[in-house]
């Protein structure tokens, strides 16, 4: 996973735990796509001061990933309703080749409404 893509997932995580302006700063870097002049600009702050925000803040947010791991759970979680999914489709198709029966294709169609329960849930 990209870092750009890492470090944002790992704010929806932990964003919490950062200041209001540490977070805010992040949200403008990574999120918004804006330079560091721009958020030192907006903030208030020198761009040096920004950066050093930045850094900070994605220290921290990494060290709690270390700690919890609830963004890798995350991941882990989402591969497997993915492959759950995929499986139950696969099902509902040799169902359909070899004999149709409504209790296979009901309780797939279950399995797949659950699975997709729980991925938008998250």
């Amino acid at each position: 996973m990209g870092k750009n893509l890492e470090i944002s997932l790992l704010l929806d995580f932990y964003g919490d735990m950062l200041t209001d302006k540490q977070r805010d700063v992040v949200e403008l870097y990574y999120n918004e796509d804006l330079s560091l002049a721009e958020i030192a600009s907006h903030s208030g702050i020198t761009r040096q001061g920004v950066r050093d925000s930045i850094k900070r803040a994605e220290g921290q947010l990494l060290d709690c990933e270390g700690r919890l791991h609830l963004a890798e759970r995350f991941r882990r979680i989402q591969e497997r309703l993915d492959e759950i999914t995929d499986l139950a489709r696969d099902i509902e198709r040799v169902n359909d080749r070899f004999g149709a029966s409504n209790e296979i294709y009901s309780k797939t169609k279950r399995i797949i409404t659950l699975a997709e329960e729980i991925s938008d849930a998250e």
